[in-house]
């Protein structure tokens, strides 16, 4: 569900990012006022579950991969407006150091799972869930239903995007410039692999962790749930730091799953045999001699330091995705603590000691009037 560079127009890329911008705005406002509680780590912790969850690849039908994104789980537990920064995040850094993305994509793969993931899956949690008692069953079923729909619509955003593409961007010839496949190939294709078994992880990941919450820190589902005391006492965020370290070691699993996400080809994909034999089987028997010629001059304006989570000094693919979701999760923590000194103090905010410039200095006499 990455957008690589090059599979939209750069218009597409400009409208996109300005969708996402306001977004952006309006949740660092409300985010801000607590850069200094324990809410900054807590958005750090469910920034690096996304990242490391993404690693994670599925088998798809046909012969695609898909993965969980944990989009979900922030929403219940952070809110959409914090839980859409913890995956902004999460997504800047995998296309800027991984080339899990792209650069152009950026405001777009953020606008369609950071922000639509969110706010849907917000939406279905607090529907389903309602008033409740914190430890239901109905709201561990809210958080599960929340998952599967903030991914899938993430995923149907994804695939009108690619699929408006040949509609509103070609040649003369009528040849597709960016992404080659209509909306009717597009949303099935898309949709098929997110529906059933990425939509079913996300709902696991989703039902799973909110469980084990509910038992260990229910303080933490405070927040999404109306009614509920807000500020119930939450317990040490060490296990679920733990528990993080846990599913990075556990990263080289992801590996298991062959062949590529759905509209994340290469351009040199299209004119080797084989894989395009793969791309038709997952396209409806369609799949282009040549790679279209905005997608080629695209798809190279940025190369990442560490490609595919595979750091070029490591031989060793396991050892190698493991040090990248170690990596990527120090980059979010030091993005945390740039947000944070960035919400150090207000603007010409006077020091907690300081006297208004009209205060009467201690031991003054007053003046005889």
């Amino acid at each position: 569900m990455h957008i690589p560079d090059g599979y939209l127009s750069p218009s597409t890329c400009a409208v996109a990012y300005a969708s996402a911008v306001p977004f952006w705005y309006v949740a660092m406002g409300k985010v801000k006022r607590r850069l200094h509680s324990r809410f900054l780590p807590l958005i750090s912790v469910f920034s690096a579950f996304s990242f490391v969850i993404m690693m994670f690849n599925l088998p798809l039908p046909g012969g695609t991969t898909g993965h969980a994104t944990g989009v979900g789980l922030a929403a219940v537990v952070l809110g959409p407006w914090a839980g859409m920064l913890a995956i902004s995040v999460a997504l800047v850094i995998q296309a800027v150091f991984f080339g899990d993305g792209g650069i152009t994509a950026i405001g777009a793969n953020c606008f369609n799972i950071a922000i639509v993931g969110s706010l849907m899956a917000s939406f279905v949690y607090r529907l389903v869930a309602g008033l409740s008692p914190m430890g239901s069953t109905r709201r561990l079923l809210a958080a599960g239903l929340a998952g599967y729909a903030g991914i899938n619509a993430a995923a149907l955003i994804t695939a009108i995007e690619f699929g408006l593409q040949p509609l509103l961007f070609h040649d003369a010839a009528g040849t597709p410039l960016y992404a080659p496949y209509s909306l009717a190939i597009a949303v099935p294709a898309m949709m098929i692999g997110h529906l059933t078994f990425a939509g079913f992880a996300e709902f696991l990941v989703s039902a799973g962790v909110v469980s084990y919450l509910q038992r260990t820190d229910p303080g933490l589902l405070a927040r999404e749930a109306p009614g509920a005391d807000i500020g119930l006492a939450t317990g040490s965020l060490k296990r679920l730091w733990a528990g993080l370290a846990i599913l990075m070691i556990l990263t080289p699993l992801g590996l298991l799953a062959v062949g590529s996400a759905w509209g994340e080809w290469a351009p040199a994909d299209f004119a080797k045999p084989e894989s395009r034999r793969e791309i038709a089987a997952v396209s409806q028997g369609q799949a282009p001699a040549i790679a279209p010629a905005g997608l080629e001059r695209l798809s190279s304006i940025w190369t990442a330091p560490i490609p595919d989570y595979a750091p070029p000094i490591l031989k060793n693919a396991s050892f190698g995705y493991v040090l990248s979701a170690m990596t990527g999760t120090g980059l979010i923590i030091l993005v945390s603590l740039l947000l944070s000194a960035f919400g150090a103090r207000p603007r010409n905010a006077r020091p907690s000691n300081a006297r208004p410039s009209n205060a009467r200095p201690r031991n003054a006499r007053p003046r005889n009037v």
